[in-house]
């Protein structure tokens, strides 16, 4: 075989080209971002680099939210069954995801084994989402118009029993955050809920560096019980959407169910308007699919656990002190930056291992910035410095005082790469489409039985039926993502399906 032709080698096998199931679920294992839990169907650990990148994405998003006027609180992980009967439509939208508690005792039988016994007089839900147990204390909590609008935020872990589990973007425990308000105007709450989609939209593109649409969903994608729900989707680079984030405008669905009421400013009793809304670690699954390449995970600085990592050149043991020294001293001049208002995070891997399997540890890692400094580096003044936006084989060698004071200039550079080169992948696989033949070829794979990247985002017009959109889900497994927001999707035109008129673009997709 000829140099030439000579297959590339990278640190991730197979490549996202070849099987991007399979590659995404190696990286996460070359990243050692987490792992499925032995003997506990559905559910991940997260281990301390993925937890890491948790804590970064919730400190920020919860700067956010308090920056809203919102406030933490935390509610029961079980809900009486009760309170879900209350709301059928939310219920029967959560039902075949439901773990539910009958017992409250272990005993040991006869046989030595362990059996439940004390039978709940009501079964508990372990919560799926939260809207009718904090509906039950909104509803003591809230009695006049005075007390509103009431902005409470929780972050917590939930449970839905996945039939068909993957880490990060659907396991049966994960961790999130749901916003739940009440106001006093039916405005009032829709202006809620279109803000917190902004948050999310800002939240994404500013600091996960991931373009996403905004709009609203159909009645059959709807959040079970809300009157409106608003989404971001983003495109990830096997052309599939991943819907990150969503807001709901529940009306007054979940009020006259749980009873949150409150004398108005004329003296009669009204029931509140509420939204709820959220985010979840599907984030960190996103951001994997959306920058991460061959060699490993790609984090954008913004919400990196570490932003740079030095690693130790020793030729010789006898220069170990000299040069560990030097690098602690150089982390130390580094991590007096700030980076968007946030200490810069250095790290010196000093690990008894040979520099070129730490180097590519912390390429599979994706931390932003890799600085070698070795006794050459120390003589010259210099460091050996590699960005993760690149190839793992470049690296500049750059005036150690000049490296300091451009870093931060460095990190917004990657930030801004990574957002335009995310925004020109899904702007060339966004497509208007206006013929069924066309939708056909575009979402149907040439070879059914090898996994392969196809489709996008189709824009269509559309004026079908909730049947309609059901059929296309079940011949294609394509579905609508959202009716997207922006005067670029709106123009006159036919639905692709029925031929109706129709005055709007959709977003029709596979989806994760």
């Amino acid at each position: 075989m000829s140099q030439q032709n000579k297959p590339v080698q990278t640190a991730i096998s197979p490549t996202r080209e070849k099987d991007f199931p399979e590659w995404y679920q190696q990286v996460i294992k070359a990243a050692d971002l987490a792992e499925n839990a032995d003997n506990v169907r559905g559910c991940m650990i997260i281990k301390p680099w993925g937890y890491g990148l948790w804590e970064r994405i919730q400190a920020q998003l919860d700067a956010y939210f308090k920056a809203t006027g919102h406030k933490n609180a935390y509610f029961p992980l079980l809900i009486p069954l009760s309170y879900l009967e209350k709301e059928a439509a939310h219920v029967e939208g959560f039902a075949k995801e439901c773990a539910v508690v009958t017992h409250h005792r272990l005993e040991v039988d006869a046989k030595g084994k362990m059996v439940p016994t004390g039978k709940l007089a009501e079964p508990f839900v372990i919560r799926p989402t939260s809207e009718t147990i904090i509906g039950a204390a909104f509803a003591k909590w809230v009695q006049s118009y005075r007390d509103l609008p009431l902005l409470i935020n929780q972050w917590a872990n939930v449970m839905r029993w996945e039939m068909r589990p993957r880490l990060f973007l659907r396991t049966a425990e994960f961790l999130w955050q749901e916003g739940h308000t009440v106001h006093e105007t039916r405005e009032d709450a829709i202006a809620e809920t279109e803000r917190m989609l902004g948050v999310y939209e800002t939240f994404a593109r500013e600091h996960l560096a991931i373009p996403v649409l905004t709009g609203e969903k159909t009645e059959n994608e709807r959040f079970p019980g809300a009157d409106i729900t608003l989404c971001i989707e983003a495109m990830v680079q096997d052309r599939k959407a991943i819907q990150a984030g969503t807001s709901h405008f529940l009306g007054q669905n979940f009020s006259k169910a749980s009873g949150i009421s409150f004398v108005g400013r004329d003296g009669t009793s009204e029931f509140g308007w509420t939204t709820s809304w959220g985010v979840s670690t599907r984030l960190i699954g996103t951001l994997l699919m959306a920058h991460s390449d061959d060699d490993g995970f790609v984090i954008p600085p913004r919400v990196a656990p570490t932003h740079v990592v030095i690693l130790p050149v020793i030729p010789k043991e006898e220069l170990r002190e000299s040069v560990i020294a030097a690098a602690e001293a150089l982390a130390s001049e580094l991590g007096v930056a700030h980076f968007h208002g946030d200490r810069v995070v250095v790290e010196v891997d000093t690990r008894d291992s040979t520099g070129g399997a730490k180097n590519w540890d912390w390429i599979k890692k994706g931390v932003p910035v890799r600085v070698e400094i070795g006794p050459r580096d120390i003589e010259k003044g210099t460091v050996a410095v590699s960005r993760r936006d690149r190839g793992p084989k470049e690296k500049e060698f750059i005036e150690r005082a000049a490296f300091i004071a451009d870093l931060t200039n460095i990190l917004q550079d990657m930030q801004d790469t990574l957002l335009a080169r995310a925004t020109a992948m899904r702007d060339a696989h966004m497509v208007e489409i206006d013929s069924k033949e066309d939708f056909e070829a575009f979402f149907t794979p040439k070879n059914p039985n090898k996994p392969e990247i196809h489709g996008g985002f189709a824009l269509c017009h559309w004026a079908g039926s909730n049947e309609d959109e059901e059929r296309i889900q079940k011949d294609l497994k394509v579905t609508i993502r959202c009716i997207p927001f922006g005067d670029q999707f709106a123009e006159e035109g036919t639905c692709f399906y029925t031929g109706k008129p129709s005055a709007r673009r959709v977003v029709f997709a596979k989806a994760y």
